[in-house]
């Protein structure tokens, strides 16, 4: 059969892309292809289940207004759908005079982009959380949580309702492009499409690779290790604790989450992984981690970020380094507490040069477009980005 639209992953950026495209073009066919068992497999099934503010991002700028715009559409997605949330609100903690003066800079952040926030000094923040131990924070009341993948599958359950075609275990092994159409292969399966998007994640560059682009960049794995507070100490903080990011690092630090259905947990980390799809801890992909040896841009990477990235394999294989990174604002914590819970991988696209793509990368044809990189909050922000991806790949010009 030919469809008017194959799409490539069943993420939660795959699966908003379909929602709407069929909100846009009802009659279209369109089918959306998973290599795995189970939708929401990987990143979306793996991450922390926070709703961002987006307290983070820089005013004006479009991942700020994602984030704002795709925290308000998922909780009216779920509560339109039923799908349980709550907002115990995030506060982003200060342990020192430097951490302060960041602080500021988070503050006028948050202003610019329009969030509600309060300036907590060190008595404010201990009335706040008592266990927690700080300069001062900023408390941003709408931080929520959610289980991202119980919004896919109500965003799957809404697709196939519209009539649109899910199809589990495919594993994509050929792309042809033609002034026709898009045929995609599986083995001895094929599916012909008008236009195809492809928004596979940690495969994302293998799969433009597939199907002829010319790319300047790869996917490198950073694994995101995560511990369990134990259960009788998670009531411990109520809110989410994060950390005040340092801007020469690449990456946020270790925060404490609470769960929906009352668990806590302590993370992540960021460590390079050895493999893309290995969860299990020393998972080892003598295939990924070749890819990305004879990468120059990994290498590059590597001498940048040097010392930050060898502090983070440290607090990867000793339990107390870790667990020093936590107790620098909740000091009750103990080796104890902490047990054993699954990491997660996040797919980083690297150029050539050994810069870190921290915004949107697409690559596109006359009827391909592949999401090379949807940055970070991607799970918060999936609905407006679902939107603008379905709007570029039918060529419209509002489509950001």
């Amino acid at each position: 059969m030919s469809y008017d639209f194959c799409i490539i992953g069943g993420g939660i950026v795959g699966l908003a892309t379909a929602r709407a495209l069929i909100q846009l073009r009802p009659e279209a066919r369109i089918v959306l292809l998973e290599k795995e068992a189970l939708l929401a497999t990987h990143q979306t099934g793996h991450n922390s289940g926070v709703i961002h503010a987006g307290i983070y991002y820089k005013p004006g700028s479009l991942k700020a207004d994602l984030c704002r715009r795709g925290a308000i559409a998922t909780k009216e997605f779920c509560t339109e759908h039923g799908i349980p949330f709550e907002t115990p609100g995030k506060l982003v903690v200060a342990t020192d005079d430097l951490e302060l003066q960041r602080m500021a800079a988070l503050a006028a952040n948050a202003r610019q982009n329009g969030i509600d926030f309060e300036i907590l000094d060190e008595a404010g923040l201990r009335r706040q959380e008592p266990n927690v131990r700080g300069l001062g924070a900023i408390f941003v009341p709408s931080s929520g949580i959610v289980n991202y993948r119980e919004v896919c599958r109500a965003m799957a359950d809404e697709i196939r309702a519209a009539g649109a075609v899910i199809e589990l275990g495919v594993k994509v092994d050929r792309i042809d492009e033609t002034a026709q159409g898009v045929t995609v292969g599986a083995g001895e399966r094929s599916w012909t499409a008008g236009k195809l998007v492809a928004c596979a994640g940690l495969q994302s560059d293998r799969l433009a690779r597939l199907a002829g682009m010319a790319i300047e960049h790869q996917i490198v794995p950073f694994r995101g290790e995560y511990y369990l507070v134990r259960p009788e100490k998670s009531g411990i903080v109520r809110h989410l604790i994060y950390p005040v990011p340092d801007p020469d690092l690449p990456f946020l630090g270790i925060h404490l989450t609470p769960m929906m259905g009352g668990a806590l947990t302590a993370g992540p980390n960021a460590v390079l992984g050895m493999a893309r799809e290995g969860y299990a801890r020393f998972s080892v992909s003598p295939a990924d981690v070749a890819a990305y040896l004879r990468f120059p841009g990994f290498w590059r990477v590597m001498r940048q970020h040097l010392r930050s990235g060898l502090g983070e394999m440290r607090r990867s294989l000793s339990k107390s380094l870790y667990l020093k990174e936590c107790q620098k604002y909740c000091p009750g914590l103990t080796e104890a507490d902490l047990l054993p819970y699954e990491a997660g991988i996040r797919a980083q696209a690297v150029m050539k040069d050994g810069t870190l793509v921290h915004d949107f990368l697409f690559l596109a044809t006359e009827r391909m477009l592949h999401v090379c990189n949807a940055p970070s909050p991607a799970a918060t922000s999936a609905i407006p980005i679902g939107e603008m991806i379905a709007r570029r790949s039918m060529g419209m010009a509002n489509a950001a």
